[in-house]
């Protein structure tokens, strides 16, 4: 009877490591998420642009196109107003130049018009490089400033190619001749 009871013993030991085992098995393999972030729960920019909150404004895939250093450049992107008035956002680049684009109340404004007048007169990075935009809100909230580092493309990827600024007619034509910026927006370039 010994003999068997002493079985038992040996059996139940054998048992118990071996749940601990598993246990720290399990523990070992569930705790590589326990130190490691998760990027499902990191905020990022799935495109080419840059995103940036600035108080009840959202800008989503904010990015320059461009066909050169000092050139002309584009902004492209969307911008949300999640407010309950207008908001005028003031986008100025490097040289002076900037652009004015207005965004109505829990509206938005995309970046992305053939017709849009969000071209800055000269852009100082070459394509492929960052861009530094100054970013000024005025509206109910009050005036906002940020700074926003966008990167500057060119035509050579398809989808953006539309949007390289080219000189317009008029512009070649007359050197005191000036474009008429749309209703929704206005551009305007200093030195």
């Amino acid at each position: 009877m010994r003999i068997a009871a002493s079985k038992r013993i040996v059996n139940r030991a054998q048992r118990i490591s071996l749940i601990a085992l598993i246990g720290a098995g399990a523990l070992a393999v569930s705790g590589c998420s326990y130190i490691n972030p998760q990027s499902t729960g990191q905020i990022y920019s799935p495109s080419d642009g840059v995103r940036s909150d600035m108080g009840s404004l959202e800008l989503r895939n904010i990015l320059i196109v461009s066909s050169g250093e000092n050139k002309p450049g584009r902004i492209i992107g969307a911008v949300f107003n999640t407010s309950d008035s207008d908001i005028q956002l003031t986008i100025s680049g490097p040289a002076g130049s900037q652009t004015k684009i207005a965004v109505k109340a829990h509206g938005d404004y995309y970046l992305t018009e053939k017709s849009d007048s969000s071209i800055l007169s000269s852009v100082s990075a070459a394509p492929g490089a960052m861009e530094v935009l100054k970013l000024a809100q005025t509206g109910s909230t009050g005036p906002q400033t940020s700074e926003l580092n966008v990167p500057v493309l060119d035509g050579t990827l398809k989808e953006y190619r539309q949007y390289v600024p080219t000189p317009s007619p008029e512009s070649t034509s007359s050197p005191s001749s000036s474009s008429s910026p749309s209703s929704s927006a206005t551009a305007t370039s200093g030195s």
